[in-house]
Parts: structure tokens; C-alpha cells; sequence
């Protein structure tokens, strides 16, 4: 007995995209950046962002900033962390899509940040969400658009910050 439809069996009525493929290359993308901003590699962040790439910065208890570009936002990011000698972006959870069209996507990562000041001896840990947008060029998925928000934190000020209003669901799954 095989699985194998026959020549006379029905084409499936509402066959499923198989949007696997794109599904694990973004998984990759996102993994890639927490790799390369734990390894301070900020070059890296070339090969993960388009050049026009805007990433939105809101901590909540800061205003929000907007940075345009791999370069400017890796200077940014560097900059913070700077203080840290311990510093491990951690994934804790990720839903991505891909719009039918393809070469479109959207996605967010749940995440921790794990940092020790070496100035003060102090362990910190942030939480945040990245809502992204994604775009495939050439064959390869990156980062078209970023924003991130602060959700709690530990350390010499913790908060809790809440989820951002309006959080959308997370699309359908399957048939």
C-alpha cells in the first residue's frame, strides 16, 4: 500500500503552501543576529540587514529611537553593551510567516538579554520583542524593517514593562 496519490485520484481541493523552506531561513536570519550581537560581531549585521533596514528602539522609559541601516544601528547597540562582559542575546520564542507573494514575511522574537556589569559586579537581564518585517532579495531573507520594545528587566532598576497594546495574533496555522 503507498501514500502515493494514483493517476485517477482527485487533485487536493485546498492544497497547503509549503512555506517550510522560508519558515527555517528566517528562524536562521533571527539566529543569526542573536549570534552575532552576542559575539559582538557588528560587520556581520551587513549580510542580515538590507542597507535601508529602519529599527525602531522603544524602552519605554526612554523616548524611542530610530536608526537607519546596519551600520548605525550596530553603533548604537555596541554602544550600549559596551559595559558588559557577559552579554548572550537568548531567542525564548519566534512565529514568522510568509506573505503569499513569497518575498515578503513578518515575524517577532520573543527574547532575554543575560549581561554582567563589569563595573559593578551586578547580573541584569532584559526582556524584549522584536516585530519584524522581511524581505527576500537575491535568494536570501533579510531584515526590512525592526522594532523592538522593552517588556521587564532585573538589575539595580527592574521593571515590568507590559506587552505593547495591539499585539497582533500570531497568523493561522496550517489548513
Amino acid at each position: 500500500m503507498t501514500d502515493d496519490p494514483g493517476p485517477d485520484d482527485p487533485e487536493p481541493v485546498n492544497p497547503v503552501p509549503d512555506d517550510t523552506r522560508d519558515v527555517v531561513a528566517l528562524w536562521r536570519l533571527q539566529s543569526a543576529y542573536a549570534d552575532v550581537v552576542t559575539r559582538r560581531a557588528w560587520d556581520e549585521l551587513h549580510g542580515l540587514f538590507l542597507p535601508t533596514t529602519t529599527v525602531e528602539v522603544d524602552t519605554v522609559t526612554s523616548p524611542v529611537r530610530s536608526f537607519t541601516g546596519p551600520a548605525h544601528f550596530g553603533a548604537f547597540v555596541a554602544a550600549a553593551i559596551e559595559r558588559y562582559d557577559h552579554f548572550a542575546f537568548v531567542i525564548l520564542n519566534t512565529v514568522v510567516d510568509v506573505d503569499p507573494g513569497g518575498d515578503e514575511g513578518s515575524g517577532r522574537i520573543f527574547m532575554c538579554e543575560i549581561r554582567h556589569d563589569a563595573v559593578t559586579d551586578d547580573w541584569h537581564t532584559a526582556y524584549g520583542l522584536y516585530q519584524d518585517r522581511y524581505r527576500r532579495v537575491e535568494g536570501r531573507w533579510r531584515f526590512a524593517e525592526r522594532r523592538y520594545r522593552s517588556l521587564a528587566r532585573t538589575g539595580p532598576t527592574p521593571a515590568v514593562l507590559g506587552l505593547p497594546p495591539n499585539l497582533p495574533p500570531i497568523p493561522p496555522l496550517g489548513p
